[in-house]
């Protein structure tokens, strides 16, 4: 039976506190995986201007965690198409594994409005609601089942990341390297 981590985004760009969640929450739980679900069309971003293209998102991720053990970019979403919905992907992840274990991985940022989302109830009945946390703090917490793990978050995010493009500065250190690369190589920010 395989244990699962499920941890869906936008990554736009992908970025190093997204890759430390995913090897800190795969050692903690003892998962077989985590996927880094890299979303088509996210139904909380459709206001947002301008997002890059999902095909161009994911070769980030791709890049991002080539060599790292355990940690995988997933297409699910992408190949679906349409809008996003995470219950829509534990579905698909279900169907093709129907013994196995899921675990969704959550920010405490996401997990304080899970209850916002599309079918929420039936998400935590599919997987183990895992939320991430920095050590000794206590963020927003969803109103279903769900578990803490402790992780030493790096206090960043994509729209910073994507700030501090646009302002041309460097993004050395903040960005995996193959997945900066790729960015340079397709000019996606800045």
């Amino acid at each position: 039976m395989s244990h699962i981590g499920i941890f869906g985004g936008t990554f736009d760009p992908v970025h190093v506190g997204h890759i430390a969640v995913a090897v800190r929450v795969r050692a903690a739980l003892e998962l077989d995986r985590v996927d880094l679900v890299v979303a088509h069309e996210p139904w909380q971003k459709l206001d947002r201007p301008q997002l890059s293209p999902a095909q161009d998102r994911l070769a980030m991720v791709e890049a991002a965690v080539e060599g790292i053990d355990g940690v995988a970019a997933s297409s699910v979403e992408i190949d679906r198409g349409g809008l996003t919905y995470t219950v829509d992907t534990l579905e698909a992840y279900r169907a093709a594994d129907p013994d196995g274990s899921l675990f969704l991985i959550l920010g405490s940022d996401a997990a304080g409005g899970l209850d916002t989302w599309h079918r929420y109830e039936e998400m935590a009945e599919m997987a183990e609601v895992v939320v991430v946390d920095r050590p000794g703090a206590m963020g927003e917490r969803p109103p279903v089942a769900h578990r803490v793990v402790d992780c030493p978050l790096v206090d960043l995010s994509s729209t910073q990341v994507r700030a501090w493009a646009d302002a041309g500065q460097p993004l050395d250190g903040l960005v995996p390297p193959a997945a900066l690369a790729y960015c340079r190589q397709k000019r996606l920010y800045g």
